[in-house]
């Protein structure tokens, strides 16, 4: 026999079988039963082991840390928009006599950021702010929220 373990010379025995073309299964392969009972008949060695919680998300506990997060009662939530900021942003717009959608194309957003805004429903973005302060002309962040734009030299 040959070192390839092919028998080219001699005649083939009946505990010998040369198969040509076939390739032995990947262990990919072998993950439904049909296919591990084809790699049995064509003797093909298979390894079978158990994968300790394989397929959970077992490094969260969850029995531990139960009692201490029902006595925990802070609650987590974003905050909004202020319904004072959101007012004067439709007031601003109106007095222009914008559409929602006049002043996203103004400042380069979504007709849909500004309803959210409007709305109350937005998380605070200050670049949006940013812009809808110098489009509209009118202050909407810091103390004086309403009041307008002043866009004089800054102080030092």
């Amino acid at each position: 026999m040959s070192k390839s373990g092919a028998n080219f010379g001699g005649t083939v025995g009946w505990d010998e079988q040369t198969v040509i073309g076939k390739r032995a299964p990947r262990s990919g392969d072998l993950k439904s039963e049909s296919a591990i009972a084809a790699a049995e008949r064509a003797g093909v060695a298979i390894d079978t082991s158990k994968k300790y919680a394989a397929g959970h998300n077992k490094q969260h506990e969850a029995a531990k840390n139960t009692a201490m997060l029902d006595r925990e009662t802070e609650e987590l939530h974003h905050d909004r928009v202020n319904k004072d900021v959101s007012r004067t942003i439709q007031q601003a717009r109106v007095a222009k006599e914008w559409t929602q959608a006049d002043l996203a194309r103004n400042i380069n957003e979504k007709q849909q950021v500004i309803n959210e805004y409007e709305q109350g429903k937005a998380i605070p973005n200050q670049q949006v702010l940013s812009k809808m302060e110098r489009a509209l002309g009118v202050k909407l962040r810091g103390k004086d929220i309403g009041e307008p734009l002043s866009t004089g030299p800054k102080k030092k």
